[in-house]
C-alpha cells in the first residue's frame, strides 16, 4: 500500500469520526440573529474584574481589566489564567452566516502564545476556531469535536507579541476564511457544524487581552 494512499484512508477516517462524534445542536435555519444584526463588545461599560453581561466562561481565568492601550479605551476582555484551550462564549444567539473580528494582543505565554475566536458554538466541547499564534506565527482554523481538537487549515501570518492587530473570520455556509490584519490568510471548507454561538478563545498558558469584538449576521 502506497504512502499516499495510507494519508488519503487516514483523512478519511478522520472525517468519517469527526461527523460520527460531533454535538450538533444548532442549525441554519435555527431562529438567532437576523439578516444584517450586529452583537458588539468593547467592555468599556463593564467594571473591572468582572465578565461582560451575558457571557459565560468554559474554561480558563477572563475579566475585565484596565488596558491603557486598549483600542477602545479603557477596558479590555484579557485571559490571565492557564488551561488547556480556555474559551468564553459572548452571547446566547445563534449565527449561522457570520462575520467575526476582534482586536487582540498576545502579552505572554511559554509553552503557547494565542489569541481566537470560536464560531458555531454547540457546547464547550464542540465549534469552530481561528487562531491566531503570536509564537508560531501562523493563523490555523480548526474544529473542537467531543472535547478535542482537529486541524483542518494552517496558514501563515506574522504575529507581534505585545502589539493589538485584528483577527477575523468570514462564515459562509461551509465556506470559512480566516484574515489578519485585513488580509486573507487561509481558507477551508468544512460542513461539521452549521450555526451556533460566538466567542473568544487562547491556549495553554497564553495571557491575551481582546478588545472591539464584533459579530454581523450577512
Amino acid at each position: 500500500m502506497t504512502t499516499k494512499l495510507l494519508i488519503a484512508i487516514g483523512i478519511l477516517v478522520a472525517a468519517l469520526v469527526s461527523s460520527a462524534t460531533a454535538a450538533v445542536k444548532h442549525q441554519r435555519d435555527e431562529k438567532g440573529v437576523q439578516r444584517g444584526q450586529t452583537l458588539q463588545w468593547s467592555f468599556d461599560k463593564e467594571n473591572v474584574g468582572t465578565l461582560p453581561a451575558g457571557a459565560h466562561v468554559f474554561s480558563g481565568t477572563w475579566a475585565v481589566k484596565a488596558e491603557s492601550d486598549a483600542p477602545s479605551p479603557s477596558h479590555a476582555l484579557c485571559q490571565t489564567g492557564s488551561a488547556r484551550f480556555p474559551a468564553i462564549v459572548l452571547s446566547d444567539k445563534v449565527f449561522a452566516d457570520v462575520t467575526v473580528s476582534t482586536r487582540f494582543k498576545p502579552v505572554s505565554g511559554n509553552e503557547d502564545r494565542a489569541a481566537g475566536i470560536i464560531f458555531r458554538i454547540q457546547d464547550q466541547d464542540n465549534f469552530y476556531i481561528l487562531r491566531a499564534n503570536a509564537l508560531e506565527d501562523n493563523v490555523n482554523i480548526y474544529r473542537y469535536v467531543g472535547g478535542a481538537r482537529q486541524a483542518i487549515k494552517e496558514g501563515a501570518g506574522k504575529v507581534p507579541s505585545g502589539t493589538w492587530q485584528e483577527l477575523r473570520v468570514e462564515v459562509k455556509g461551509n465556506d470559512i476564511r480566516g484574515y489578519l490584519n485585513g488580509k486573507l490568510v487561509v481558507e477551508a471548507r468544512d460542513d461539521t457544524f452549521r450555526g451556533g454561538g460566538i466567542g473568544l478563545w487562547t491556549k495553554a498558558d497564553s495571557v491575551t487581552c481582546f478588545d472591539d469584538v464584533k459579530a454581523t449576521a450577512p
